[in-house]
């Protein structure tokens, strides 16, 4: 029990914003165009919680069996730390697609837009690719991409397209804040295992960029999401622009990545970053919701 808590904490910086953060910003839309339904936001929640938790299950099975975990700077892994066998995580991160696919395929019977078993199926096998396989994504430099389109676009719109019906230009502003909070919390994971990274052949994309790259890419992705929370005002109230509250979490994380911190100094910078994104997307929440 004590092997599983501590694997929990580890990725809870990661697992509760990137999988919270989207349905809340995406209901706040919901809300603002006076079609917030309490089950569909529950269930799309449900959705998102199993499968980034099916995911980072999977991604643990995967990097474990191919023995990439073997030297961690991080939180410790199940598979690579010998605590776990690949079969039984293999085999939890499948009852947890399980269960995303069980909500979202009652959200499919709500709704009756049968299209979206796709986008559903496309999700799962995105979550499986970042690491699974013989030609995994995320060894390539692609995961902020992946991140970015399904933890931003699809994770937001389709929140507000199964209560709204539509998604509308501020769905997808506030889409872009998520997206790249939650490849801001990637990044600076990578940065903080780059040297091991490079040691074991996986090319993420700060292997690609380098230190000095990566920082500015850091920054950049922080940049883009308040960028993306004005645009999310001008397109639906002013008072969306609480979801700059993000800023305050986001000083500690600017200066460590400025003043050069590396390996594990930077994991408070993803709990910080994580934490960010939770208050972007309740800022927006609660000043669209004010804002009726």
């Amino acid at each position: 029990m004590a092997t599983l808590a501590e694997w929990i904490e580890g990725t809870r910086p990661r697992t509760l914003p990137a999988a919270i953060s989207p349905v809340v910003a995406g209901s706040g839309i919901a809300w603002h165009e006076h079609s917030f339904d309490w089950l569909l936001a529950l269930l799309a929640l449900t959705v998102s919680l199993a499968i980034q938790i099916g995911s980072n299950l999977a991604n643990d099975y995967s990097d474990g069996i191919r023995g990439t975990d073997a030297d961690r700077v991080g939180p410790m892994r199940l598979v690579g730390s010998g605590a776990t066998s690949a079969r039984s995580v293999l085999i939890a991160g499948l009852a947890c697609w399980a269960l995303a696919a069980g909500a979202g395929l009652l959200i499919v019977w709500l709704t009756g837009v049968w299209w979206l078993t796709a986008v559903g199926a496309a999700c799962i096998l995105a979550a499986w690719g970042y690491t699974g396989g013989k030609h995994p994504y995320g060894y390539l430099g692609l995961g902020e991409v992946f991140v970015f389109v399904f933890y931003g676009l699809v994770a937001v719109g389709g929140t507000v397209f199964i209560q709204v019906g539509q998604i509308p230009a501020s769905a997808w502003c506030a889409a872009v804040a998520t997206g790249a909070l939650a490849c801001a919390i990637l990044v600076a994971n990578n940065l903080r295992d780059l040297e091991g990274d490079r040691k074991v052949g996986k090319l993420t994309l700060a292997t690609r960029l380098g230190d000095n790259g990566t920082r500015l890419f850091f920054i950049g992705t922080l940049a883009v999401a308040a960028l993306g929370v004005v645009a999310a005002a001008w397109t639906s109230s002013w008072w969306a622009l609480l979801g700059l509250v993000m800023v305050l979490s986001l000083i500690g994380p600017v200066q460590e990545v400025f003043k050069g911190s590396v390996g594990r100094d930077l994991i408070p910078v993803l709990k910080q970053t994580g934490l960010a994104e939770f208050a972007c997307a309740a800022g927006l929440f609660i000043g669209l919701v004010i804002a009726n």
